[in-house]
């Protein structure tokens, strides 16, 4: 592993409150992100991913649209989705708008696919839910063929076929940088070195090292199918820094706990614990949060167990206000960044 990891910033654009605790709208909660990926930018972060969703508590159902914005007042940080739903996408299209971000961007475009852990986006798009896993295996298959950037000729069960067809605009410099994001699955992390992309571990509950084995299987899976044995992988987790662990922990709390019951009620999730929290804010857990050493050292913890080259904090969390993610994202760039690269160097 690379000791000049990677360290970058998602979000999926969360409808936060404002100072009567009273939800902002959806557009100001997009001028919002633009400010927070520009900020990313001049604290020297490497990378700022947006989620793609389609339902009323994220306000960002068109990532690229965002991530242009960003673009267009940024220099440096590398713009990607959060991930994009390939499933209920059209192929095509996703690197058509992907290929234009890198154009206006200066090359600073990549995207993440994932099956994505919502499903609205099926019925909005009339694609049927029965056929999850065949969608974003098929999609995925004429995504990296229309990556190679030659004529494309292929068929499938799915979609239209296509014969001979090229598709612009052509990027300046080399492929699309192209990760898959996965959950937790060993299918999913042998798709990836299949088709020779670099992985993006969503570590969302649990301790870090129990995703130690998926990230083994990736590097061995890479070598048996003859890829390149040192494609990266990513981690993105969610957490929240703030002057002290007291403050980050007693700030986040009861909007992660709000955001956390909205989404359990959906899915037949338990209430969330105080308890349950403090767990996955400790070493052994998925939440990133406390002091800009105590974050510091737990990035550094997971880089040097799991090997990785990118470290993403998903910086919103349900409905925590813009101006503690503005700190947050200040502290991470200018405290904890410097912090890790010490800790691994």
């Amino acid at each position: 592993m690379s000791t000049k990891l990677e360290l970058g910033i998602d979000t999926f654009g969360d409808v936060t409150n404002d100072a009567d605790g009273q939800p902002l709208p959806q557009a100001q909660v997009l001028r919002n992100v633009v400010a927070e990926g520009v900020l990313a930018d001049q604290v020297g972060l490497d990378f700022i991913g947006v989620g793609e969703h389609h339902r009323k508590d994220f306000a960002v159902s068109a990532p690229e649209v965002v991530l242009a914005a960003i673009a267009g007042q940024t220099e440096r940080i590398h713009l990607g989705s959060a991930v994009t739903v390939l499933s209920s996408d059209d192929p095509v299209r996703v690197f058509q708008r992907f290929a234009t971000l890198d154009g206006v961007s200066g090359g600073r475009a990549e995207v993440i696919l994932g099956r994505g852990s919502f499903i609205e986006s099926f019925p909005l798009f009339g694609y049927d839910l029965g056929q999850y896993e065949e969608l974003f295996e098929e999609k995925l298959n004429l995504f990296t063929e229309v990556r190679k950037q030659e004529p494309v000729s292929w068929t499938g069960a799915l979609r239209a076929s296509l014969d001979g067809q090229s598709v612009y605009p052509h990027l300046e410099n080399g492929l699309l940088k192209t990760w898959i994001g996965v959950g937790g699955s060993p299918e999913s992390v042998v798709r990836a070195a299949h088709y020779g992309l670099p992985l993006m571990l969503a570590i969302i509950g649990g301790g870090p090292m129990r995703f130690k084995p998926l990230a083994e299987l990736y590097r061995n899976a890479l070598e048996q199918f003859g890829q390149d044995a040192s494609l990266p992988i990513g981690v993105h987790s969610p957490g929240f820094i703030a002057a002290t662990d007291e403050e980050a922990k007693e700030t986040l709390w009861p909007h992660y706990e709000a955001m956390t019951n909205r989404i359990g009620r959906e899915r037949g999730w338990p209430p969330a614990t105080r308890a349950r929290f403090e767990h996955e804010a400790g070493e052994d857990g998925a939440l990133f949060v406390g002091s800009p050493e105590t974050v510091a050292k737990k990035i550094a913890y997971t880089a040097n167990g799991l090997g990785i080259e990118r470290f993403d904090l998903k910086i919103s969390n349900g409905t925590l206000g813009h101006d503690h993610l503005m700190k947050a994202i200040e502290l991470y760039g200018t405290e904890v960044a410097p912090r890790v690269h010490e800790l691994l160097s």
